[in-house]
């Protein structure tokens, strides 16, 4: 079974610009548009995969490796997230800290990237990016340790086989982590009403705005990045928060269909709602923070 989990995560650097595909695709129809293809994002990962980079002037190396950093990252992220509780050994272990770490790490990599330019647009992204990630990272953080708890451990293995099956629903610390976990969901997938993926308007981006001084491989790096983060959350959040068989056959059918059903939720998010103004983010994070905190206290009242 680690065998063909393996070779599902390896099949996830691929399948991972599939979904915010989806989601367009979704969107554009609950809309009432004919809208893009769920295969666009290919098109335009090979588009711009046979243009030349350029360096603006005046960056230096930091600018330089940023996407293949952010890229290295998602990829080891991507390899580490478990499919249906099983997971290939890749020598990165299985530890939610570590897949937090590398997430915290991409975002970080960006932002350096965004001061090397200089470029006012891209620090305003940058510096918005870097006040929500503070409670963003916070909430991944606490609605993992409600998942953790049950398990008793931080490997993503046990989290998800303690989530397995029907009987955690009939807890409220598992009700607080999946509220909390949604809230993350739109933080890392940049999605309304958190952020905008659809805008470059500087009073609005957030995390088109470090991205602007790219193009070329490096920006189809980027924007694989930023698909494979819609992966590793979503995977992360069907196989640890949503019910799923314990058998991994099984759970492998289920959780496909829960990770497409999380699409068409944002989707269905983005048409009804409008983007946040800026400085009402945090508060909403911090709400979300306050339920995964109240749903870790149930949790350990519970154990003792």
């Amino acid at each position: 079974m680690n065998i063909a989990a393996a070779i599902g995560q390896l099949l996830g650097l691929v399948v991972a610009p599939l979904l915010p595909g989806l989601i367009q695709a979704l969107k554009a129809r609950l809309q009432g548009r004919r809208g893009p293809s769920p295969l666009q994002p290919y098109r335009t990962l090979r588009r711009l995969w046979s243009r030349s980079a350029v360096d603006p002037d005046g960056t230096g190396g930091v600018y330089r490796i940023a996407p293949p950093l952010i890229a290295a990252s998602l990829i080891a992220a991507v390899l580490l997230d478990p499919l249906a509780g099983r997971a290939g050994d890749f020598g990165l272990g299985h530890d939610a800290l570590v897949l937090v770490g590398l997430l915290a790490l991409a975002r970080f990599a960006a932002a350096a990237a965004a001061w090397d330019t200089g470029n006012g647009f891209a620090l305003m992204g940058a510096a918005r990016d870097l006040m929500i990630a503070v409670f963003g990272e916070a909430l991944l953080l606490i609605a993992l340790l409600v998942a953790a708890l049950p398990a008793h451990s931080t490997d993503l293995r046990a989290m998800s086989a303690a989530a397995a099956g029907w009987h955690v629903w009939s807890t409220p610390a598992h009700w607080c982590g999946a509220i909390a976990f949604a809230l993350v969901i739109l933080v890392e997938t940049g999605r309304q009403p958190i952020d905008n993926p659809d805008t470059h308007l500087e009073l609005t981006m957030i995390h088109e705005g470090p991205l602007l001084e790219y193009a070329g491989r490096d920006l189809a790096l980027l924007q694989w990045a930023a698909a494979a983060r819609h992966w590793v959350v979503l995977v992360l959040g069907a196989g640890l928060f949503l019910p799923h068989p314990r058998r991994f056959v099984a759970s492998l059918g289920v959780e496909a269909a829960e990770v497409i059903a999380l699409c068409a939720a944002l989707a269905l998010v983005e048409t009804s709602e409008a983007k946040m103004r800026i400085l009402r983010v945090p508060l909403l994070l911090g709400v979300g923070c306050t339920i995964a905190l109240a749903g870790a206290g149930l949790s350990i009242a519970r154990v003792t």
